[in-house]
């Protein structure tokens, strides 16, 4: 479990060791675990997005974000906003990775009276920075959040950063766009933005609700520093948020993340679920999941 931290645990721009990419690894693995000992108190969920967002979760947590465990309201933390309140299963995850809630708390998961509803509340639980669900809202809270934030900063400090965890089914509303058009205007460089780019949305696959490609192009004509990778490579998420800081400044383009990962990620039996958006997985089923995940980080995948 990592330590309070108010600096960023990142090496050094462009060095992507291998201490590193394991650190990173071995985190995403064990909010994998919490994900599906969280899943399994409900008995369905959306665990899917939370194996498959994982590794890119476990990078923000593990390397990137500047946060104090102990004080969850420190006024000089980044921010992370999870647009997508449903992933919530996964952000509890990595809070509880972080040391900002308890690893026991996870139990509780979505009962009554939990800090951990199934649907991510600010006002409910420690390190959840915005109420996420109603999709297409969250790019335009960071924004506010990074221009407010900008401005507060001591002249000539880069001040806290933004992070903005948003899905593919978010660029179907024209609320996001609005809001990239706007971190450009107000050239917010303390502004990322990441997508989980995992092609199904709750009505069915994304090219079939709504097309959004060529996704790459549409962020770089808004004028966003824009890289695309495989979400589940942690090697390449990391150099993505290299690249991103490199260019980085107070006053200058945001840069946004696009990640392509997989729905049921390490869990082979729930990557071939075909009906894998909100899950309903047997009582038998939740002992054979944490097998195949525990034969995959070991290197002994099996089905």
């Amino acid at each position: 479990m990592a330590v309070a931290q108010d600096q960023r645990a990142a090496g050094p721009i462009g060095e992507i060791t291998m201490e590193r990419i394991e650190r990173v690894r071995a985190a995403a693995n064990r909010i994998r675990h919490h994900a599906l000992n969280m899943g399994e108190v409900q008995g369905q969920g959306y665990v899917g997005q939370a194996l498959g967002a994982a590794d890119m979760l476990a990078a923000i947590y593990a390397d990137q974000l500047r946060y104090r465990a102990d004080d969850p309201e420190w006024e000089a933390r980044d921010r992370f906003l999870l647009s997508t309140g449903h992933y919530a299963i996964g952000h509890y995850a990595a809070l509880a990775e972080a040391g900002i809630i308890p690893v026991e708390e996870l139990e509780s998961y979505g009962s009554d009276d939990s800090r951990l509803p199934m649907s991510g509340m600010s006002t409910y639980t420690p390190g959840m920075e915005i109420s996420g669900g109603s999709l297409g809202h969250g790019l335009s809270i960071a924004v506010g959040i990074a221009l407010g934030l900008r401005r507060r900063a001591p002249s000539g400090e880069a001040g806290a950063r933004v992070y903005n965890f948003l899905s593919d089914g978010e660029l179907d509303e024209g609320s996001t766009w609005e809001a990239a058009m706007g971190a450009h205007h107000h050239q917010l460089g303390n502004l990322t933005a990441m997508v989980d780019i995992n092609a199904l949305q709750a009505d069915g696959k994304t090219d079939t609700v709504l097309r959004t490609e060529p996704v790459t192009e549409k962020w770089q004509a808004f004028g966003w520093y824009t890289q695309r990778v495989d979400g589940n490579d942690v090697g390449a998420l990391l150099a993505a948020f290299d690249n991103a800081a490199a260019q980085s400044t107070a006053v200058g383009r945001p840069s946004v993340i696009l990640c392509d990962t997989k729905v049921g990620r390490g869990v082979p039996l729930l990557e071939e679920r075909e009906k894998a958006h909100f899950m309903r997985i047997e009582e038998h089923e939740w002992q054979l999941c944490r097998k195949q995940l525990t034969a995959g980080s070991t290197g002994k995948a099996g089905r």
